[in-house]
This record gives C-alpha cells, sequence and structure tokens, in this order.
C-alpha cells in the first residue's frame, strides 16, 4: 500500500511539474517578449519540461508494473493505450520547439540575433496545442480509474 502511494504521489509531482515548464514555455514564448533573456531561458525550461516528460513516463511506467493493479490490468485497458497516444502525439509535437531553442541559442551566442518573429509564433503555436492536448491525459486517467472502457 505504501509503493502505490508513493507511486502515485511521485507520478503526480512529475505531472505537476511537466503542467508547470509547459505553462512557462507558453507565457514565455512570444514575439512581445523576447530578448537574449528569454532565449537563454526558453532552452533551459524547456529541458526541465523534457526532464518532467521523462519523469512522467518513468512513474507512470512503475506504477504499471509495481502499482497495485498490476502490467495484467493495465494492459487490457483502452483507456491506457489512449493515454499514452496522447502523451506521445504531446512529445512529438514538442521535438520542434527544443529544436528551435538550442538553434535560437547557438544564433544568439554566434551573431547577438533573436529568433524573427513567424519563428517565435510558430513554436508558441506548438507550443499551445501542446497545452490543449495534455489537459485529454487526466481525463482518460480518471476513467481509467474507475474502470471505464
Amino acid at each position: 500500500m505504501t509503493l502505490e502511494a508513493l507511486l502515485a504521489y511521485a507520478h503526480i509531482l512529475a505531472i505537476l511539474t511537466m503542467v508547470v515548464f509547459l505553462a512557462s514555455e507558453a507565457a514565455l514564448c512570444r514575439v512581445e517578449w523576447m530578448n537574449a533573456a528569454v532565449v537563454q531561458r526558453l532552452r533551459r525550461v524547456d529541458l526541465i519540461y523534457g526532464a518532467a516528460a521523462g519523469a512522467v513516463f518513468l512513474t507512470g511506467l512503475l506504477r504499471v508494473f509495481l502499482g497495485a493493479k498490476g502490467g495484467e490490468w493495465y494492459g487490457a485497458q483502452p483507456l491506457l493505450y489512449l493515454k499514452l497516444a496522447l502523451f506521445i502525439t504531446i512529445g512529438l509535437l514538442s521535438i520542434k520547439p527544443t529544436l528551435m531553442f538550442g538553434r535560437w541559442q547557438r544564433e544568439l551566442a554566434a551573431s547577438g540575433a533573436l529568433p524573427a518573429a513567424a519563428e517565435v509564433q510558430k513554436a508558441r503555436k506548438l507550443i499551445m496545442v501542446q497545452a490543449h492536448i495534455l489537459p485529454f491525459i487526466p481525463l482518460a486517467a480518471v476513467f481509467l480509474a474507475r474502470g471505464f472502457g
């Protein structure tokens, strides 16, 4: 019982961390706020966001295989696969902004140039799509936990 509670806590903490840093990216990635400090900060925030997403995935796996319900029960649940599909979709959508932030940082270091407005808008749009998909994962989770599907 204690292991189940600790796994749930670690998973929730990782999810909250991921949400906070995705929201931070959305807040920072604006044309009107873009400056050298923001370029640097976006890169760091994105690294933490990625680490948090990795922690969400790892703690989720631990809950599946070490938790009370076990892998056999979870493996038969379609909502688990929906959650995974949404999570993977968010992960795939996050690749482009991550690459953009790295490029912006390198260009800033090399020439002092800030990203073009169109680039910032493109990155922000991808971040916002992730942010709008993310709430459907806990929705699937609460139905999964209650035996639906």
